[in-house]
């Protein structure tokens, strides 16, 4: 019972699957409107958007049924990844949207820059530029694209430091964007939308960071260890965090990510050998947050977040992280809790049952979980050094 339900747990919440050379990041665009033109550069996968991978489900190309056509469209030249693109654009345009009055303009064209193939192994960002005339009049012009194609980062050109961003999911449109002024928003504005975007990057995508946070759950079931953890856990990420997006810190990827699933095996193995000292535990988890923010980090770096706005979109991102990580626990919690009901370890008295049955589920199941979080977090550890 307890190795199911742990299993269950990880599974239900994180998934068994790691980042991989196969992840594609979200596309940023530059929109510049104008009375008669939009204009948009868009730095994008191509061979996602040739292979019509959906990325709504997975952001690892590895995992779609279209892996084969995205790989071969990834080892093709420049040249014929231009004109595979100039074949497929009847039926990729209408899924770019540029919506005036209700009314949808199909982009054409415009130009297009792809590097040599490279590495085929990694994705690779090509620069596309679209086009579209506008009909006369000042209706505002709102853009996005279809919810298979991911994430899409939005910035408006020529507004400066305030100029209005916007990060995309779901299919989401830009909020109405005028003709005749640049549309700004303030530090409160920025706060706010980066709260889902920190959210999003713990559940669904931050896999890792979910099993890091169930290893904190799983040391112990009292409040003051738990909050502890996550508190140095928090300091730490936010440290970095700021240093690295801000270009203070630097450490490739290469390193990070096998440093991170590192920890996920140590926070696991540590709750397997009873070390209880909570000081010495919290400093830990400190020293593990910072590199953590170093993963972070590179959310933030690809959103292309303007000076001014980056305190707003660091605190809001922060918060959403944290909302996140104590829904993880909650869920986790409120998922053994339940178990306990049901499963009746031994007749108490009504008044001590739920507690006692709770604790008993809880050190079974963090004993479980703990030794399949390690697992992970070795294979990963592996995957990301050697492959």
């Amino acid at each position: 019972m307890a190795y199911f339900l742990a299993v269950s747990i990880l599974v239900l919440v994180t998934g068994v699957s790691s980042p991989s050379a196969h992840e594609i990041d979200p596309a940023i665009s530059d929109i510049a409107v104008s009375q008669e033109r939009v204009t948009v550069e868009l730095q994008v996968s191509l061979e996602s958007l040739l292979a019509d991978v959906d990325l709504s489900l997975s952001t690892d190309t590895a995992l779609a049924p279209q892996a084969e056509v995205y790989d071969r469209y990834r080892a093709q030249t420049p040249e014929a990844l231009r004109t595979a693109l100039e074949a497929e654009w009847p039926r990729i345009a209408p899924r770019i949207v540029i919506e005036v009055a209700g009314d949808r303009i199909l982009p054409s064209l415009v130009a297009t820059a792809i590097p040599e193939a490279g590495d085929v192994a990694l994705s690779r960002t090509s620069t596309v530029t679209l086009g579209a005339d506008l009909p006369p009049g000042d209706a505002p012009v709102r853009f996005g694209w279809a919810e298979r194609y991911g994430d899409l980062v939005v910035r408006q050109v020529g507004g400066g430091e305030d100029a209005y961003t916007a990060f995309l999911s779901g299919g989401e449109l830009t909020e109405p964007l005028s003709r005749v002024e640049i549309r700004t928003e303030g530090a409160g504005e920025v706060f706010l939308r980066y709260i889902p975007v920190g959210f999003a990057h713990i559940v669904p995508l931050g896999i890792d960071h979910i099993l890091f946070v169930l290893g904190l759950f799983f040391f112990s079931l009292h409040l003051r260890p738990i909050l502890f953890q996550v508190t140095a856990f928090t300091a730490a990420h936010t440290i970095t965090l700021a240093l690295a997006s801000s270009g203070l810190v630097s450490m490739p990827a290469s390193v990070v990510e096998p440093l991170i699933a590192a920890s996920i095996v140590y926070v696991g193995v540590e709750n397997l050998r009873g070390r209880g000292h909570v000081m010495a535990r919290t400093a830990l988890v400190f020293v593990f947050g910072l590199l953590h923010g170093l993963g972070f980090a590179s959310v933030l770096g690809d959103f292309g977040i303007s000076a001014s706005s980056f305190v707003g979109a660091l605190l809001g991102f922060n918060v959403g992280v944290e909302i996140a990580q104590l829904a993880v626990i909650m869920m986790a919690l409120a998922v053994i809790v339940l178990a306990a009901r049901l499963s009746r370890f031994a007749p108490l008295p009504a008044e001590e049952a739920p507690v006692r049955e709770t604790q008993v589920m809880y050190r079974a199941v963090s004993v479980v979980g703990s030794i399949v979080i390690s697992v992970i977090g070795g294979w990963w550890t592996i995957e990301r050094v050697f492959f």
